[in-house]
């Protein structure tokens, strides 16, 4: 019986999209958490637990849009473009504590 392999080409876009929502993923969570522990207009304390809280699901939206995307190229770009996003509205909330 013959066994069929998978292109390399294929292969590299699979891991691409894993690293995406993985790496990616990630990052967009964590800065989304760091904006809304900046920007939430409650206490301190009240405004970390929530934003940590919804890390989980900025997490989860960018995984499921990794695997979504018809190209490994659209997944890194629809990851990596909220995450600039977010953290440009996260310099601007340092900056605005700190003045």
């Amino acid at each position: 019986m013959k066994s069929k392999t998978l292109p390399v080409s294929y292969r590299l876009a699979v891991t691409s999209r894993v690293l995406a929502a993985v790496i990616g993923g990630y990052l967009m969570a964590s800065l989304a958490s760091i904006c809304l522990a900046l920007w939430m207009p409650t206490s301190r304390a009240d405004a970390v637990i929530t934003g940590m809280m919804s890390s989980f699901v900025f997490y989860l939206l960018a995984v499921l849009w990794c695997f979504a995307c018809r190209s490994a190229v659209r997944a890194w770009f629809g990851v990596m473009l909220p995450s600039a996003a977010f953290a440009t509205l996260a310099g601007l909330g340092f900056w605005m504590a700190r003045t």
